[in-house]
């Protein structure tokens, strides 16, 4: 009977050990208030760091814009009685999904896959916050808008696991209708567009009413994104809806005036779609009805129509809509109507380096590019960047004119496109802001990330996207980088979470940003960084001759 009771005794002392192990691997389960309801998320941990990180996966910010609310702006979501489970990634809002597999393998910051699914039930957003959701904490709240040239993309690409845990901030990532779902316009009342940009507007809002039961601070809301986020970033500065959302903002790799992201005359992309949809233009209304009627497979069916035209209908922009955009971005430009907050901008060195011209479908040979070509090449890329036939000839001599070598003469070229697209793009921007007295602040990452390996050419250097490894932490969310990766993502991510909690990047241990003022000094970031100044004499070329195009244009209207 003692040795019974001994063995009890040794078989309850040896369960509560093991219940106190298993207890300590099990996450805990974080429940929040939302103003709609609670939500249950999950307790993770950066490996090699003991810092715990809630995590919600898939929290509605609107209602399902299905039926009768879609080309409608979003609605505030049903509230629920329940707990509802926030631990799965949401659907994709609707997209080619094998164009999105493509680019979620090969932009991923996470280690683990998951099942991608498209559906147009898709405004949800996911939160990483490293508050422990008891004690009160005040912390700066990241919010990200991914890329994809409004047309494709997805929140949980972007893990912010590494970005909380390492900068002690918030990181929300969002998502929004997107190609004929989030931007077709008629131009008027009945269906205005900018659907995806109402979006992120939803997101913010939702943003400023929740993020303090996450830890996160709504007056220090700073809003970053990359491509076509960043230009989202630019659009929501100038729209008179954002007042009081946001309080600082990101751009990595693209603006406002980026050319094909925006349009002024929506009626040829209506048109088009009207025309493969098969639906009648008699009316706007009549226009919009039919389009309701059309399957999410329709739709989709009706966008990879218009993308097979190569660039041309790749992109469906946002419009003139009286509401996001009261007049265009230029028109709100000019009378100084966009939010006066600090702003950081910038590029990879190689915009145009492969990712690009592959998904545009340049045929542009490894063997080179005479210069012919690349000026018809240029004047095709009319839709993309908008240059006039008439310059494309002195453009191209400004850029290749210097050698006869084939090669020399396309790498010439990619980066002559790149400069177009992206770079002066933002110094145009960068100058704006900076004189409205906005603290301003401009780089350009020079470092090719090695996730690439052989993939690309080696004469590619820092290509689009390669500033989503460091500002995210990938060589720590994938364990497999070289240590000076490392180093580099932790120097990244510290100048962006200064600059969320200051408004200035700059900080103890890091070499000094300088402000982007007259003297156009910026930062060029690679595994030593330094700062630069001025740019390069092509792209002070370009900048004249396009402003002196535009001013031509425009006495050229005056006239009339």
């Amino acid at each position: 009977m003692r040795q019974r009771t001994a063995f009890n005794k040794i078989k309850l002392i040896f369960l509560a050990i093991c219940s106190f192990t298993l207890g300590q691997q099990q996450p805990s389960v974080p429940v929040v208030d939302t103003e709609y309801g609670k939500i249950q998320g999950i307790q993770m941990r950066l490996q090699g760091f003991d810092i715990p990180v809630h995590v919600f996966l898939g929290v509605p910010f609107a209602k399902p814009p299905l039926g009768p609310l879609r080309f409608t702006p979003p609605q505030p979501p049903e509230p629920w009685e329940y707990v509802k489970n926030t631990t799965t990634y949401p659907p994709l809002c609707s997209q080619n999904i094998t164009v999105s597999q493509t680019l979620s393998k090969l932009f991923s910051l996470r280690n683990e896959s998951f099942p991608i699914r498209s559906s147009e039930d898709c405004l949800y957003l996911n939160i990483y916050t490293p508050s422990d959701l008891v004690t009160k904490t005040n912390l700066p709240v990241m919010v990200w808008i991914h890329g994809g040239g409004l047309m494709m993309g997805e929140a949980s690409t972007y893990d912010g696991l590494a970005l909380s845990a390492l900068e002690n901030v918030v990181v929300v990532t969002i998502q929004y209708r997107l190609g004929i779902l989030g931007f077709f316009s008629t131009g008027d009342e009945h269906a205005r567009g900018n659907w995806g940009f109402l979006d992120q507007v939803a997101a913010l809002r939702w943003v400023q009413k929740n993020i303090g039961n996450f830890g996160g601070d709504p007056s220090l809301v700073t809003i970053f994104g990359e491509s076509a986020g960043g230009f989202s970033v630019s659009a929501l500065m100038l729209s008179p809806l954002t007042k009081n959302l946001f309080h600082r903002a990101i751009s990595q790799s693209g603006v406002l005036f980026m050319e094909s992201l925006f349009s002024s005359n929506i009626k040829p992309a209506a048109e088009k779609i009207a025309t493969f949809a098969g639906c009648k233009t008699t009316t706007s209304s009549i226009l919009v009805h039919c389009m309701r009627q059309k399957t999410e497979e329709e739709i989709l069916n009706i966008t990879q129509k218009m993308v097979g035209d190569l660039i041309k209908f790749l992109f469906l922009p946002a419009v003139v809509d009286g509401v996001f955009f009261p007049r265009s971005p230029k028109e709100l430009l000019a009378e100084n109507q966009f939010q006066h907050i600090p702003y950081i901008m910038g590029i990879t060195n190689h915009e145009f380096g492969w990712f690009l011209p592959k998904i545009l479908g340049y045929p542009i040979s490894e063997d080179g590019l005479d210069q012919g070509m690349a000026t018809e090449l240029l004047w095709h890329s009319y839709p993309l960047l908008k240059i006039p036939r008439t310059l494309t000839p002195m453009i191209t001599e400004e850029y290749l004119g210097g050698t006869d070598d084939p090669v020399k003469k396309k790498n010439l070229f990619l980066e002559m496109l790149g400069d177009l697209t992206f770079w002066i793009p933002t110094v145009i921007l960068g100058r704006l802001q900076r004189d409205s007295g906005a603290p301003t602040y401009l780089y350009e990452l020079q470092h090719r990330s090695s996730v690439w390996g052989n993939l690309k050419p080696a004469t590619v250097k820092s290509d689009h996207g390669d500033d989503l490894f460091p500002v995210f932490g990938s060589p720590f969310l994938k364990n497999s980088s070289p240590n000076e990766e490392k180093q580099l993502s932790r120097m990244v991510m510290k100048y962006w979470a200064n600059f969320a909690r200051n408004g200035n990047p700059n900080g103890e241990g890091l070499i000094k940003w300088p402000r982007y003022d007259q003297n156009e000094e910026y930062l060029q970031i690679d595994i030593t960084p330094k700062a630069a100044k001025k740019q390069k004499k092509e792209v002070a070329f370009l900048i004249e001759l396009l402003a002196k195009e535009s001013s031509k244009v425009k006495l050229e209207r005056s006239e009339l």
